[in-house]
Order: C-alpha cells, then sequence, then structure tokens
C-alpha cells in the first residue's frame, strides 16, 4: 500500500518509514502538518500515519483535510497515553483508528492488513459495477452497507464461471435480484435468464414445468410442451425455494446435473442442456438433509459456492438509501407530489427490524407516498408496527452515536465499542463508574477497554 507517515521528531519519523518500507509498503513522509496536507493534495496514498501535535497543523486537522481531499485515505491517528478526548475528537474527525505512542508495529501491521482487504473488497466491486452498469437487473440492487458489498464482491468473483451457485437468506432479501446480478456479468448474459418458484407449484406441475412434457402424458396435455430447462440452454436457470422441492422431482434434478439431459414427461428420450444453475432458498437445507427431506448428494451438487445475503436489520446503513430509492420509484408511479422523509419517519425506518427485509421496507415506502398528506412523509404515514418500534440507537450520555459500519463484523464491533466507552467517558466528565452504567457495562469492563487501548485509567470518583 501507499504510505504517508507525518511526525515532527526525525527519529520516530525515520524508524517508522523504515520499518513500514521492510513490511513491503510503498512510504512518503512529512516532517508537519502543513507539509504531510500538502502531499496529499499533491499525490493519492492509501493511509496516512499522523502524530497528533505537531507544528502546525494538528494531526486532527490533518484527518479533516484528509477526508475532504480523499474521503478514500485512510488516517490513523498517533496519540499520546491516555488522551481520551483526543481518541474521541480522532474517531469523529474521521480517522480510521489510533494508536498510543509508544507505536505497537504488530498492532499497525494488523489495522493496516484490515485497510488492506477493505479495499481489494471495495475495487472488485467496483469493478463488477462498471461490467453491470448497463444492466438492469444489477441496477435493481441499492446498496451502501459492508455487508452487501462482501456479497457482491463474491457475486462478482463467481460471475464468469458455470459453477452452481446457492443463495441463502431470510425471505425477501433479494435472492433473486443478485442471481440475475450474477448472470448478467457472466458469458451467458445474452442468453435467457428462466426463474422458477419451487413452491409456487405441486408435485405433478412442478416435473413438467422443469422438464417438459409429450402431448397426452396427462390429463390436460393437449400438445408436447418444452420445460425451464430447456428453455434456459445456453443461459441461466435459478430455482427460487429449492428447499421445497419435492423428493421425486429431487432425484429427477440430480440427474439432469449429472448427465446434463432432461427426459420429458411421457417420454424416454434424453435431451440435452447447457444450464448454469442458480438455486436458492431461506431453509436451513442442512438440517433438512439431517431430518431426511433433502438429498445430500443434491446439495453438494448446488451448493459448490454459497452466497449468504444478510438480513435488513443487519444492514441498517442500507435501509435509507434503499427508501429514498422507492420513495422516487413510487412518486413517479403515482405522481404524487412528495419530497421526502421527515426525520422522525426515517429514523422509524432504521429502528424498525424488517421481518420481511427489504420487500417489507419497499411496500411501507409505497404505502406511505399514498397516503402523505404533505410533501414530506410524516410517522402517521408509515405502518403501525414501524411506529411502534423501540429505539435501537446507542446514547452515551445524551449523547446518540451514529457510525458508519466498515470492514468485517469484529472490525465494526471493535469500532463501535471504543466509540461508544470513549463518548461515554466524555459524556460524564471521566468518571468511569457513571460511563459504565450508561452503556450497560461494568465500571471493570471500561478499565480492561482503555488499558487494552493504552488511554488514561484513573479510577472513578
Amino acid at each position: 500500500m501507499k504510505l504517508l507517515v507525518i511526525d515532527d521528531e526525525a527519529s520516530q519519523r525515520d524508524h517508522l518509514k523504515g520499518a513500514l518500507e521492510h513490511a513491503g509498503h510503498e512510504v512518503s513522509s512529512a516532517e508537519n502538518g502543513d507539509d504531510g496536507i500538502a502531499a496529499l493534495r499533491a499525490n493519492p496514498f492509501d493511509v496516512v500515519i499522523t502524530d497528533l501535535r505537531m507544528p502546525g497543523a494538528s494531526g486532527l486537522e490533518v484527518a479533516e483535510e484528509s477526508k475532504k481531499i480523499n474521503p478514500l485515505t485512510k488516517v490513523i491517528l498517533v496519540t499520546a497515553y491516555g488522551e481520551v478526548d483526543t481518541a474521541v475528537k480522532a474517531m469523529k474527525a474521521g480517522a480510521y483508528d489510533f494508536l498510543t505512542k509508544p507505536i505497537d508495529f504488530t498492532q499497525l501491521e494488523l489495522i493496516l492488513n484490515r485497510i488492506h482487504e477493505h479495499t481489494v473488497v471495495m475495487a472488485e466491486n467496483r469493478h463488477l459495477r462498471e461490467v453491470l452498469k448497463q444492466q438492469p437487473s444489477f441496477d435493481s440492487i441499492t446498496s451502501v452497507s459492508a455487508e452487501m458489498e462482501r456479497v457482491l464482491n463474491l457475486a462478482a468473483r463467481i460471475a464468469d464461471s458455470n459453477s452452481s451457485v446457492l443463495i441463502r437468506g431470510e425471505t425477501g432479501v433479494g435472492k433473486e435480484l443478485v442471481a440475475r446480478a450474477i448472470h448478467a456479468a457472466s458469458p451467458r448474459r445474452d442468453k435467457p435468464f428462466v426463474p422458477v418458484n419451487c413452491s409456487a407449484l405441486n408435485e405433478h406441475l412442478l416435473e413438467s414445468e422443469l422438464f417438459g412434457h409429450e402431448k397426452g402424458a396427462f390429463t390436460g396435455a393437449i400438445s408436447g410442451r418444452a420445460g425451464r430447462f430447456e428453455i434456459a440452454s445456453g443461459g441461466t436457470l435459478f430455482l427460487d425455494e429449492i428447499g421445497d422441492l419435492p423428493g421425486s422431482v429431487q432425484v429427477k434434478l440430480l440427474r439432469a446435473i449429472q448427465e446434463k439431459t432432461v427426459e420429458r414427461v411421457g417420454s424416454n428420450t434424453p435431451i440435452a442442456v447447457d444450464v448454469r444453475l442458480i438455486t436458492a432458498t431461506h431453509r436451513d437445507l442442512q438440517k433438512d438433509m439431517g431430518d431426511g427431506r433433502f438429498r445430500e448428494d443434491l446439495y453438494y451438487r448446488l451448493n459448490v459456492v454459497e452466497i449468504w445475503i444478510p438480513p435488513l436489520r443487519q444492514r441498517r446503513d442500507d435501509v435509507a438509501v434503499l427508501a429514498t430509492k422507492f420513495l422516487e420509484t413510487y412518486v413517479q408511479e403515482s405522481h404524487r407530489k412528495v419530497r421526502g422523509f421527515m426525520p422522525e419517519a426515517m429514523n422509524m425506518l432504521i429502528r424498525y427490524s424488517f421481518p420481511g427485509n427489504v420487500r417489507e421496507l419497499e411496500n411501507a415506502v409505497e404505502r406511505a407516498v399514498l397516503l402523505s398528506r404533505t410533501e414530506f412523509i410524516q410517522p402517521c404515514d408509515l405502518p403501525e408496527a414501524m411506529q411502534s418500534t423501540g429505539a435501537v440507537d446507542v446514547v452515551a450520555g445524551q449523547h446518540a452515536i451514529t457510525l458508519p459500519i466498515a470492514g468485517d463484523l469484529p472490525e465494526a464491533v471493535e469500532r463501535l465499542e471504543k466509540t461508544m466507552v470513549l463518548q461515554a467517558l466524555q459524556a460524564n466528565g471521566g468518571n468511569q463508574t457513571k460511563a459504565a452504567k450508561s452503556i450497560g457495562i461494568s465500571e471493570k469492563s471500561v478499565r480492561d477497554r482503555l488499558r487494552k487501548w493504552g488511554l488514561s485509567q484513573e479510577r472513578a470518583s
């Protein structure tokens, strides 16, 4: 990675620069904050490691300017031991993380590795979006959350293969949208994408739907018909709710996958097919295998690559952007003069758990657009379940905490925990007893965390 080290102490600066270069990084340096900001304006950097107190611009000012110059640049602030207030300000100023002196190089490398991994994921996803930007199916996936970025990254990496994909997730999370995105990014994009809902048809109709039938094969079969496997040949067959597939059809599906042929109902003549199979389910197929409801050999044929889509309650960053997108859609369709959401209404949406996921959010916004009597959607325009939702905002003292969640889950939890503890201490004047009580942990837990982060451990009065 390309790094910038800013420190007014030449020995510290040169030592850190040398250690980072030895670790394989490309490193530039600056002897004060003003020179560091000038370097940021002149060249792009992946990461800035800056001392807090320097002549001219401080480390906090470097973090603020870096965010303006290039929001993708991550800033790691180096603080003196025990500066709780400064650590809080650093996180608010946009610093990615902070370290205390003397710098633990192992800890610094862990932070740099996390940044590198996140950068790679973001770059791959930007490539996927470029590949798919002309595809209407992908345009339907609106997301800013790190959780969905990982889903799309995995979709990008397996899109150009022919391997079977199993997409898991609760009802309404957007499994078919992801399946369409994979198809749109694949070499099969010019061939059909054929969806089948396995839970919508009974056993006999589903068999005919998938494999086709000959004239007279059953009552009502007045003519022959090609099945979805034949229709999708050359393209992608998407089998939604695969966990509801009857046992007899599971056997025929396994044979079709293994032999790459199908036989129409009422015929013994094999028909060659070439399909990329993507399946989806909200069920726990491993449990179903244990209960004898789903064939193990079929499961492993379908689950070459598994993609799990998290529920909306686990990616709340997406709620506002999705709600805004749905608002624009239904305002255009209904010709209503609705311009946006009142803050209280949006806060209700963000707090709600959404058991029906994205589909439930879309329905709620459509309803609100139709019911709204003003230019802005009010809380009363939302469904009653959302109006009565208890708050999930994290509060330290009187100050609500809002964090952009990025990186993997442990990283996100660590950053949230650090910000909560530091802001609780700030809100309670450094009193550890009160701070611990305000966020529901023990005083010992506060002390342990401060010791871990190298911050002040003065006992509360």
